[in-house]
């Protein structure tokens, strides 16, 4: 075919690789510069929703107005929305750490239940000493101060917390057991029943104690007379702050 033919075929037949692909590439460059490709879009939302929250205490400060507005309002009548508001950020900032009102609550549960599996685990690990016993129930009494809304929590939401950590179902079990594996740190070797009572009675006073009289003294008041009131019980020396041990010592070191 000569060179005037071809040239007539070229113009005849459709441009698979022409104007249209340089539309697109164009089309595609422009959308480079502007940086609104699907990826790049997403990309920047998820950095202005991290920018909302900075990073540190984002996870603690989403849980206690969380469990503020539980409080409140009750769990059911609260929503994600609300959480973000009081917050003062947009829900899909929100979003980004958490999907749901019900992952807080699996969230500060969870953590709850490790703080006291690092006290239960140093607990077992020490000599079963009157000195060890009295440090296991200040350390508890520690997480109790710290997780009280948590507990408060818990207490008024059983059924909400059954129906959400269904799906863990040995969740609840966890709990009854870390009371007992607490139960029997406090109780001496070889206690008779009215002795392991003791023990039981000892760890469930703390946790009584500061939701019963938390509005009758300041939380380190009522922190302080429960931990003495539980030594008393458990037949222990109230802990001395002032060793640098004990109740004054932070759980960050509660491992070793």
């Amino acid at each position: 075919m000569d060179e005037p033919m071809r040239a007539t075929a070229r113009a005849a037949s459709p441009a698979l690789d022409g104007p249209p692909a340089v539309g697109r590439s164009r089309s595609r460059s422009r959308s480079r510069a502007r940086g609104t490709t699907p990826a790049r879009g997403e990309a920047r939302a998820q950095r202005r929703a991290r920018a909302e929250l900075p990073r540190g205490d984002t996870r603690e400060r989403i849980q206690a107005i969380a469990l503020e507005l539980f409080a409140e309002h009750g769990y059911e009548k609260t929503s994600l929305r609300e959480i973000a508001e009081r917050l003062g950020v947009t829900k899909a900032a929100l979003y980004y750490h958490f999907k749901s009102k019900e992952d807080i609550v699996r969230s500060f549960t969870e953590d709850y239940r490790a703080e006291l599996d690092t006290v239960i685990a140093w607990g077992a690990s020490q000599p079963p000493t009157p000195e060890t016993r009295a440090e296991i129930l200040a350390r508890y009494a520690d997480i109790v101060s710290r997780r009280l809304e948590v507990i408060r929590f818990m207490e008024q939401n059983q059924a909400t917390l059954h129906s959400l950590l269904s799906d863990l179902g040995r969740e609840k079990k966890l709990f009854r057991e870390h009371f007992r594996a607490l139960c029997d740190l406090i109780t001496p070797p070889g206690a008779d029943l009215p002795g392991r009572i003791r023990a039981a009675v000892a760890v469930v006073s703390i946790g009584m104690s500061s939701l019963l009289f938390q509005r009758e003294a300041s939380p380190e008041e009522v922190h302080d007379a429960a931990i003495e009131v539980a030594c008393d019980l458990a037949g222990v020396p109230v802990p001395d702050p002032a060793r640098g041990g004990l109740s004054g010592q932070s759980l960050a070191g509660a491992g070793g």
